[in-house]
C-alpha cells in the first residue's frame, strides 16, 4: 500500500512516572502502528530508525518514535541498560497508543534495536492482546530473557551477519520463543547496519512482517527458519 507522507505530531507521553516525548505519523487509511523502542545512547532522533519508520510509512503503517529516557536519563549513561524502566515505559506508551483516538484501533507493532529490542519483548509479553507483531533490529533478546516464553506475537530477528556475538545471542533466543518466529541475518551487515544497503534491506524484511502480521486475524502455529 503506498500512501503520501502524513503530518508528523509530537507528542507529549507520560509514561510511569515521567514525561517523554514521541513523534506520531499515521497515513491515511493505515493498516496498523509500528511503536519504535531506540537502543542505548539513542532516541527518536535515531537516524536508522527514522529512516525505517519512513519507509514503513510508505507501506501504509503509522509510526511512533518515542524517547524512553529523560534527557537528564541519557546523560547519565548507565540508566540505558536498565531494561525493566525501558519496558515499563514502552508498556505505558503503548497503552497510550491504545487509548488516544488518533491510534486507538490500530493493530500494534514493535521496533525494538539493540536493548531497545529486550523492552518490546517484555511489553510483547505483558501486553499479549495488543501487541500483534514483534521485529528486532540487531537486538539483545537475552536481555529479555525471563519474558520470552510468554511471548506470543510473532517475532522477526534482524542481524548482520557480520555481528556474531549477537548472531549467536539471537539464535539462543529464538530456542527459547514459543511465538512464530524467524531469525533472518542480512548480508554484509555488522551491528549498527551502517554498510551501504543494509538498512534498505531491514526495512524490506520489516515492512513485510508487519502488513503481514498486523491484519491476520488470529497468531498461527509457532513456526522457526
Amino acid at each position: 500500500m503506498e500512501s503520501t507522507s502524513p503530518v508528523t505530531t509530537t507528542w507529549q507521553l507520560p509514561a510511569a512516572g515521567v514525561d517523554l516525548a514521541g513523534d506520531l505519523s499515521v497515513p491515511a487509511g493505515a493498516g496498523g502502528l509500528v511503536l519504535f523502542a531506540h537502543g542505548s545512547g539513542s532516541s527518536r532522533h535515531s537516524p536508522r530508525n527514522r529512516s525505517v519508520a519512513a519507509a514503513l510509512r510508505r507501506r501504509g503503517l503509522g509510526t511512533l518514535l518515542a524517547d524512553l529516557l529523560t534527557p537528564e536519563e541519557e546523560r547519565q549513561g548507565g540508566v540505558t541498560f536498565d531494561i525493566a524502566r525501558l519496558a515499563d515505559r514502552l508498556t505505558a506508551i503503548a497503552d497510550l497508543a491504545g487509548s488516544r483516538p488518533e491510534t486507538a484501533g490500530l493493530p500494534l507493532g514493535l521496533f525494538g534495536a539493540s536493548t531497545g529490542a529486550a523492552a518490546a519483548l517484555f511489553t510483547a509479553a505483558a501486553r499479549p492482546g495488543a501487541v500483534r507483531a514483534v521485529v528486532s533490529r540487531g537486538g539483545r533478546p537475552d536481555l529479555a530473557a525471563a519474558a520470552l516464553p510468554d511471548v506470543t506475537a510473532p517475532t522477526l530477528l534482524l542481524v548482520g551477519a557480520l555481528d556474531l556475538q549477537v548472531l549467536d545471542l539471537n539464535e539462543r533466543a529464538r530456542a527459547a520463543l514459543h511465538c512464530p518466529v524467524e531469525l533472518r541475518t542480512v548480508a554484509g551487515a555488522g551491528h549498527l547496519f551502517e554498510e551501504a544497503g543494509t538498512l534498505d534491506v531491514v526495512a524490506g524484511l520489516a515492512g513485510d512482517w508487519f502488513t503481514a502480521h498486523l491484519t491476520a486475524p488470529t497468531p498461527s502455529t509457532p513456526h522457526r527458519r
